[in-house]
């Protein structure tokens, strides 16, 4: 199926170039299954062979990026905070989370929501994530905008320009994004138990 995914993503560039490219960042945005790993190094490698421009290339991937992230703010924003707090009330027991949990997740995006999306869309699997945070707490539309493009221009200028570096071994690319995203999963799997063991003594200490 990966390799399948490689040859579509492949054909898109080298029949639509920058505009193929932009398409295809937006789509990652919104479908993990397509990965970055594969569009923005290939991208390069396209750049280097002389059918376009690394430049171009990371400003269409950069466009991309925006508009894709922007359409999970707006989704987050028009489902908004209220109908969140009354899921977490209703449901939030079956998660060990209670309606204080989420008020103090939001209160912490709130102090550090600059850092959140400017450092998490230079982040594995946290990338598109973090716009909906953003979107749920309606965090200021320009700041979101310039710090999402800034967070993105650094993840896609990384990458394209590591196609471009590798020219006909671009592939290689995943491999390195892919230790990272083992360790990006080891750091939330370690959040997610050091949450669920407090809750645990705070039960045994009541």
């Amino acid at each position: 199926m990966l390799s399948n995914l490689a040859s579509w993503v492949q054909d898109v560039i080298e029949s639509l170039g920058y505009l193929g490219v932009a398409l295809l960042v937006i789509a990652e945005n919104l479908f993990p299954p397509i990965p970055s790993e594969i569009v923005l190094p290939f991208a390069g490698f396209v750049a280097r062979r002389g059918d376009g421009s690394v430049v171009v290339m990371v400003v269409a991937s950069t466009i991309g990026s925006v508009v894709g992230a922007l359409v999970l703010y707006a989704i987050a924003a028009a489902i908004g905070p209220e109908r969140i707090h009354t899921f977490v009330v209703r449901f939030g027991k079956w998660f060990g989370v209670k309606e204080s949990d989420m008020v103090r997740a939001e209160e912490w995006f709130d102090r550090r929501s600059n850092v959140a999306v400017l450092v998490g869309r230079c982040v594995p699997l946290i990338r598109s994530l973090v716009s909906i945070p953003a979107g749920f707490r309606r965090m200021k539309f320009v700041p979101f905008i310039t710090l999402t493009a800034i967070g993105s221009a650094v993840w896609n200028i990384a990458l394209i320009g590591a196609g471009a570096v590798l020219g006909d071994q671009w592939d290689r690319v995943g491999e390195f994004v892919g230790i990272f995203q083992w360790l990006v999963v080891a750091a939330i799997f370690g959040v997610i138990l050091k949450f669920a063991w407090s809750k645990v003594n705070v039960r045994r200490a009541r």
